[in-house]
């Protein structure tokens, strides 16, 4: 059963439980690239609040990459997976190879998606910051974003995602203000499989996506 057709529709539900933030001077939506992003733009639409995006990558298992271990984000923010690391032997090098290998692609995201957003207007602290991804499996990676825009000081942080596990909202449910999913669905496997289309979003179309988005603001 997928419930949603694709990221636009899963913004766009997801932008019905956000409308009491609906022309607020103090929201930004702050959005996880690259699958986020269209989403958070669907938001940032229905909402009238600027987007702009927050960087995170997740650290992957040496022998299984999709399998997190843990995730860093903007800020040198670095979260592990205790209970994963020690099931799996995986070693300090191994980590720290890992970290490596995720920062230089964060700060190469960091450089190519600029192009797009032009250097943040919206300070973080004080703001009511809605941080928006395109679902939630494990929250591994969704967890050192939190962590990261949290150290920001926001006034309100709302963590926000069209499809989500029970476990991931359990985990991530007291380290935000408020977490508002569309579904939480059981059992839950991958994000994509509640996705009609969920083909990968490219660095252009997030590119494309944050010039369109800076346009509406500064009109």
């Amino acid at each position: 059963m997928h419930y949603f057709k694709d990221r636009r529709d899963a913004g766009r539900k997801l932008a019905e439980r956000l409308v009491d933030y609906t022309a607020r001077s103090d929201v930004l939506i702050l959005a996880l690239p690259r699958g986020g992003v269209p989403v958070g733009d669907e938001i940032s639409m229905a909402l009238k609040a600027p987007l702009d995006i927050f960087l995170v990558r997740k650290l992957g298992v040496p022998s299984h990459p999709e399998y997190a271990m843990g995730a860093i984000a903007s800020g040198g923010v670095r979260v592990l997976n205790e209970d994963v690391i020690q099931a799996l032997g995986i070693s300090d090098s191994d980590i720290a190879l890992a970290a490596a290998e995720e920062e230089r692609e964060l700060n190469r995201r960091q450089r190519t998606y600029r192009q797009g957003a032009g250097e943040r207007q919206n300070t973080v602290s004080g703001q009511t910051i809605i941080l928006v991804d395109d679902g939630m499996a494990t929250g591994a990676t969704t967890e050192a974003a939190v962590i990261a825009v949290r150290s920001q000081d926001p006034a309100v942080l709302i963590l926000a995602v069209p499809v989500a596990s029970v476990d991931a909202c359990n985990k991530l449910r007291e380290k935000v203000d408020e977490l508002i999913t569309v579904v939480t669905p059981e059992p839950f496997g991958a994000v994509g499989a509640w996705y009609e289309d969920f083909s990968q979003t490219t660095d252009e179309e997030v590119i494309d996506i944050l010039s369109k988005a800076k346009r509406r603001v500064s009109r």
